[in-house]
């Protein structure tokens, strides 16, 4: 896919991809990318504040990319074909916090629609995940409801799914089990806050020989440097608990991938079908 056809989110992670950032390079990275529409107008005081880091970071950060200051890179993400910012909501179209919080998560919707126009990383997520024999799938505590519901679907079309939804010491035993019985691959989602048993767990996967596969609110997450496939999908934070309908989409897009990558997927679906209405297991 070429430069111009890739939305301005999915731009600045090209630009900033196969660099080493430190956490705080990694805030400033992810506060532009959220910002993909406004970044190429935003003075480095202005990121600063964005980011909630100091203006002499983000200048650092601009160095770190290679660029002579921030200047220089915000020369680079005009080139980079952003457009001018939206004009704001009036502040009477968005009378509670309610509201704000439902249109901020059809904003991250759409800055996911922007990366999806890029097919590649979910086809290439989808064949590792589908020829997974078993296929491991991880999250803990936040993400815990994220890995059961991929884990309940892709039971459907896929024949072993291992759902590792909880901690403890026997985490690793089950990574473990699952590599001997043959599992080449895990797919792992990881949202805020990341638990600690989490990176253990990536650690545990990739000594094993396995493939993680992550879908997490960032690219920039620091489950990301034990990640060999990163699928970013933002997080709301707008109300008291964290929403998480773009990662949930996201889950779904890559198991309609991994679809077309599994022979038989269709017959056991229908399988499916037929023994349900056997039963009479649904009203309808």
């Amino acid at each position: 896919m070429t430069e111009s056809s890739l939305g301005p989110s999915a731009r600045l992670l090209e630009l900033f991809d196969g660099h080493r950032l430190t956490p705080t390079q990694r805030r400033i990275a992810h506060a532009l990318v959220r910002h993909a529409a406004e970044a190429p107008f935003l003075s480095s005081v202005e990121v600063a504040e964005l980011a909630g880091v100091s203006q002499p970071s983000v200048t650092r950060f601009a160095v770190a990319l290679g660029y002579d200051g921030y200047p220089a890179l915000r020369r680079r993400l005009r080139e980079l074909g952003g457009e001018p910012a939206p004009p704001e909501t009036p502040t009477e179209a968005v009378r509670n916090e309610h509201q704000q919080a439902v249109l901020a998560e059809i904003a991250h919707l759409r800055r996911l629609a922007e990366l999806l126009a890029d097919p590649e990383p979910i086809v290439r997520a989808a064949r590792l995940l589908a020829a997974s024999r078993p296929l491991p799938v991880l999250g803990l505590r936040a993400a815990s409801a994220q890995a059961r519901g991929f884990a309940y679907f892709a039971a459907k079309v896929h024949p072993d799914i291992r759902l590792l939804d909880e901690g403890g010491s026997m985490l690793a035993d089950r990574i473990e089990q699952a590599v001997a019985a043959g599992a080449s691959a895990l797919l792992c989602f990881a949202l805020p806050r990341y638990p600690r048993e989490l990176m253990d767990a990536l650690v545990v996967a990739r000594d094993c020989g396995l493939t993680v596969l992550t879908v997490a609110d960032s690219a920039f997450a620091p489950v990301a440097k034990l990640s060999d496939l990163m699928l970013p999908a933002e997080v709301g934070t707008g109300l008291v608990f964290d929403t998480a309908c773009a990662p949930m989409v996201l889950g779904r897009v890559l198991l309609q991938t991994m679809c077309d990558e599994l022979p038989g997927a269709e017959a056991r679906l229908e399988a499916i079908e037929q023994s349900a209405a056997a039963r009479g297991l649904f009203l309808e």
